[in-house]
């Protein structure tokens, strides 16, 4: 194994804050076909954004460290993350999410365009358990893998969190052992991915969640459709549908978040 191979499992725990994480995480090189992909994209451009410079790196999650809710999607968009350096932001998926953040008031502004467009999330934070953009928004297994110690401390840097809520299948079963690395206990048989999903994770006494061993505590997992383009355009999953689970992870956190 290289020394880029393992980067994530070597560089994620030594992170002690969401900043030198999310440096890190723009530095990764693990996955050499996401590399390769992500600044091949990057170079040729879609000709509607011929005039932009390409962000063409690992994508960061976005928010604050004191988010008491995290979003959990799938990938960055090769023309929306991958060119906009944020993540879910530039494509159609996040112009769903982003005015359904707002509509429930976990985001100062309905639309998300380009780093530094004023845009500020309210205790929340959006991330995904891969953070480059995959060929046909297709991640493979070990590429999934390998990112995972990203998230892993993502999360654990998060002394507040009381809720998740994932979108899709996906970053579903991607998020299930990610939770077990940071010492969530899940139920047996691990539950099922299903819109409108909720399994309550108990909380413990205390461990390394980024609140200086403090109790956890209880974890909320909410299962949600991906806001993908086919699934709006065929309907499967409606905006008010979208905000009908963020609100209720919004209720779960309460008025401090």
């Amino acid at each position: 194994m290289s020394d880029e191979d393992d980067f994530p499992a070597r560089t994620a725990p030594r992170c002690t804050g969401l900043g030198a994480l999310d440096e890190q995480v723009t530095r990764c090189r693990a996955c050499p076909r996401l590399v390769v992909w992500r600044e091949a994209v990057a170079e040729t451009k879609r000709s509607a954004y011929s005039d932009w410079e390409y962000w063409g790196r690992p994508v960061p999650g976005f928010g604050p460290r004191d988010a008491a809710l995290a979003v959990v999607g799938l990938a960055p968009a090769a023309h929306g993350g991958n060119r906009t350096g944020r993540m879910f932001t530039g494509d159609d998926s996040g112009d769903v999410l982003f005015a359904a953040l707002h509509a429930v008031g976990l985001a100062s502004q309905p639309t998300s365009t380009h780093r530094g467009d004023g845009l500020e999330l309210r205790g929340v934070r959006v991330t995904a358990p891969v953070h480059c953009a995959p060929p046909e928004n297709r991640p493979t297994p070990k590429e999934r893998d390998t990112c995972r110690p990203w998230l892993a401390r993502e999360l654990s840097l998060l002394p507040n969190l009381r809720a998740v809520v994932v979108l899709g299948a996906f970053g579903w079963q991607a998020l299930l052992p990610v939770l077990e690395a940071t010492g969530r206990r899940l139920p047996r048989p691990r539950p099922a991915f299903g819109h409108g999903a909720h399994i309550v994770l108990p909380g413990d006494g205390g461990g390394d969640n980024g609140g200086g061993g403090r109790d956890r505590s209880e974890l909320h997992l909410l299962g949600c459709y991906h806001p993908s383009r086919r699934n709006v355009f065929t309907r499967r999953l409606t905006f008010p549908m979208l905000v009908d689970v963020l609100r209720h992870a919004a209720d779960i956190t309460g008025p401090g978040r």
